[in-house]
């Protein structure tokens, strides 16, 4: 299976508590919520396209903690999200849980990269983590993330949980894919593309002309 990370953003990279005010406040965080006034069906389409390609799901100990409290109480067989999350095999990363509620639950024990590579090596599509940001860090330091999923909402907040911290491990990623919905949410897909290049934007005199190099490269 393909390793898929979807998380919801602000611009400023927060993820922490995008659902609900009591989601996540951790760290005195009063922000919780942010990303509902940004849902809408355009957002709904995508999200239940991508839940639809799922054939398990990884989560961290405290996304499913909530997604536990809140999917099982869902009996609507038309919402796709709630039909897979229920029905689908779910394994958590967690060294403090030590029993699962939710149908299908499987803990996760041991080294997390060595199960991890060996879930993936079961037959299906797509492997899928949602939120679970210190999970998705430990993934990325193993190489074993195969796509990134981000919706960025238009908003600032200026505080929060970041998926992607100071110190995470340094990786290039190739666009493959982008959306945007009517609120405003731009959606981006990626794949890892080995370690960040670099360079230098400065001067070179070519014919006696002084160019910026940077005006050259963009074709200004």
């Amino acid at each position: 299976m393909r390793l898929t990370v979807t998380a919801y953003l602000t611009l400023d990279g927060v993820m922490q508590a995008p659902g609900l005010p009591d989601e996540d406040r951790r760290g005195g965080f009063e922000q919780g919520g942010w990303q509902a006034p940004y849902i809408d069906e355009d957002l709904g389409r995508l999200v239940g396209e991508w839940f639809g390609a799922a054939d398990a799901f990884l989560l961290g100990r405290r996304t499913y903690e909530i997604f536990a409290e809140h999917w099982p109480k869902v009996t609507d067989e038309r919402d796709v999200v709630a039909a897979r999350l229920n029905g689908r095999p779910k394994y958590v990363v967690s060294t403090t849980l030590g029993h699962l509620d939710w149908d299908g639950s499987t803990l996760v024990n041991g080294d997390v990269a060595d199960a991890v590579a060996e879930l993936k090596r079961l037959p299906g599509d797509e492997l899928q983590v949602h939120g679970s940001g210190e999970l998705v860090r430990t993934l990325m330091a193993h190489a074993l993330v195969d796509e990134y999923r981000l919706y960025i909402s238009p908003v600032i907040l200026g505080s929060g949980r970041r998926l992607f911290p100071e110190g995470v491990m340094p990786t290039a990623l190739t666009l493959v894919d982008r959306r945007s919905t009517a609120s405003g949410t731009m959606v981006g897909v990626y794949r890892p593309a080995g370690r960040p290049r670099y360079g230098a934007a400065g001067l070179e005199q070519v014919d006696g002309v002084v160019r910026d190099t940077f005006s050259r490269r963009a074709g200004l």
